[in-house]
């Protein structure tokens, strides 16, 4: 017979590392200063090791930690909001909720799972499907608020926000103006994160000028591989004096506002020659020169129906049902529309 395989403590992490239980304790909390070398041989021997926390201290005699975390790409104003309201609802249920910004390293989600938080929220573009599925496979609930393509991943529960739907009724809207040369403005990025066809709402673009016959490369329309706002304004001004141009479209509101003012900067007039759409209705679509027209998520009912999951998926293990919501397209002088 085969020996029995045991469970990695904190003493064998002790012994490996050459240092008290107390220490590794004080570095798997993070709650107390570690000198630098003991915490880097400490963390060393839990990954040579493959510690993990008991997850029996968490469930003992029923008891949870009450906390959830929300991980995103960037803590900007769309996801304070979401957050807002995800607060609102997990309060209800008892529950407090930290927003994290995410950092797709071994070391961030061996965090997160030794932390024993009670679910995880995630919209992240770049959070990567391997570590979605290792806090799946630590028995930590997870819904993925779906704006990229997730069909591979199994054992988590999934809200469709209406992104890539969003992104066709903008090309819709614009198509339906007489606008026929759009470009879409994506993400910038220091780490190289940038929009590709697994991206629901860069592929709704894509999708949709081909479907209306506006591209046959509709990839050539996109502006992207920018590391700063200031080089998506650079760019966006060489791209409106390379070709005719007669809307935009941004991956969010200050995406749209900063290839606006580029725009403005050149001469060209909103919306008389450049319609403009943004994402996500912040408060910098509102208060634009003009005001922006935005397509609007269901922040409310996302939030609601995510805490719920969460929560039914800490109480019964089981994953429920997928759940989807539509945008609205919310008018403003950008396009034409109302002030």
């Amino acid at each position: 017979m085969g020996q029995k395989s045991t469970r990695v403590t904190r003493k064998d992490i002790a012994r490996e590392a050459g240092v008290s239980e107390t220490i590794v304790s004080y570095v798997m909390n993070n709650n107390r200063y570690v000198d630098k070398e003991k915490k880097k041989r400490v963390l060393e021997a839990v990954s040579r090791l493959g510690y993990r926390p008991n997850p029996i201290a968490r469930a003992l005699k029923g008891k949870k930690l009450n906390h959830i975390i929300f991980i995103t790409d960037q803590i900007t104003e769309h996801f304070s909001l979401l957050l807002g309201e995800l607060e609102k609802n997990a309060y209800d249920l008892g529950y407090i909720i930290s927003l994290c910004e995410s950092r797709n390293t071994p070391q961030f989600v061996s965090d997160i799972i030794s932390r024993c938080y009670d679910g995880v929220i995630v919209s992240s573009i770049s959070f990567s499907i391997e570590s979605i599925r290792q806090l799946i496979d630590a028995d930590i609930p997870v819904v993925l608020l779906v704006n990229r393509d997730y069909h591979e991943v199994h054992g988590a529960a999934k809200i469709d926000t209406g992104l890539y739907e969003g992104a066709v009724k903008s090309v819709r809207y614009l198509s339906g103006a007489g606008c026929r040369n759009i470009i879409y403005i994506d993400r910038y990025s220091r780490s190289g994160h940038f929009s590709t066809m697994n991206d629901l709402r860069y592929r709704g673009f894509v999708e949709e000028m081909k479907r209306l016959g506006l591209s046959d490369a509709p990839e050539e329309n996109v502006v992207t591989g920018c590391c700063s706002r200031e080089e998506v304004a650079l760019q966006t001004g060489r791209c409106l004096e390379s070709r005719p141009v007669d809307a935009i479209l941004g991956r969010n509101d200050e995406l749209a506002c900063i290839a606006m003012q580029a725009a403005q900067r050149l001469g060209y007039r909103i919306p008389e020659e450049i319609r403009v759409i943004g994402f996500d209705n912040s408060s910098l679509s509102q208060f634009c020169t003009p005001p922006i027209t935005t397509m609007e998520i269901q922040r409310s009912a996302v939030a609601k129906e995510a805490v719920e999951m969460l929560q039914s998926m800490i109480e019964s293990r089981a994953v429920p049902p997928s759940a989807a919501f539509s945008t609205r397209l919310i008018e403003r002088e950008s396009t034409g529309g109302s002030p």
